[in-house]
């Protein structure tokens, strides 16, 4: 009797283990940074938050002030009609695509930069609400982003990608700049 229930365990124990997925191996840092890299490039996102400087070719952006968002002491110049800029007739963007105009009113593109006026005190989870929610600093209780900003299209970003991207900005040189909060459009 012994013998049968020592060979039946021996049996089982013998059964092929559940598949299991296998844990993808971590990324070295370096080379989520370069991909980070070439996906903010790839998404456009120095268009917007990286101001520009003029040169004989037309603007490109300012090496110095990567992804720092709209410089803080950059005024605006005055609108030539703003009720077309708040009707939704017309959408409006500065000549370095930092600001944008429209019917939701003012909106300037944000610091993405590790310092403490940027990204400095965002966790991966901040940046992923943000990315993929539209949920302004990543916090849910917040005001959702404006346009220009895109976040619709990044709903389905892998977490690979995110972190990636994450991982880059908190690479390149921190700028400190105080972007100003956007502002609702004037009375009609």
């Amino acid at each position: 009797m012994l013998a049968i229930l020592l060979s039946c365990n021996a049996s089982q124990d013998q059964q092929p283990d559940r598949q299991t997925t296998p844990t993808p191996a971590p990324v070295p840092e370096a080379d989520q940074v370069q991909r980070g890299q070439y996906l903010v490039g790839i998404m456009g996102c120095n268009d917007c938050h990286t101001p520009k400087v003029m040169t004989d070719n037309g603007p490109v952006p300012d090496a110095a002030r990567l992804l720092s968002g709209h410089p803080a002491d950059e005024k605006l110049p005055p609108f030539p009609d703003p009720k077309k800029a708040f009707s939704g007739e017309w959408v409006l963007f500065a000549s370095d695509l930092t600001v944008g105009v429209g019917p939701w009113g003012v909106n300037y593109a944000a610091n993405l930069t590790p310092d403490d006026t940027g990204l400095g005190n965002w966790t991966f989870e901040n940046f992923k609400k943000a990315l993929t929610e539209g949920k302004s600093k990543g916090m849910d209780n917040s005001r959702m982003l404006l346009p220009p900003m895109p976040w619709q299209n990044y709903r389905q970003i892998k977490d690979e990608d995110i972190r990636a991207i994450f991982a880059y900005l908190k690479s390149i040189p921190a700028v400190k700049n105080v972007v100003p909060n956007p502002a609702p459009p004037a009375p009609m």
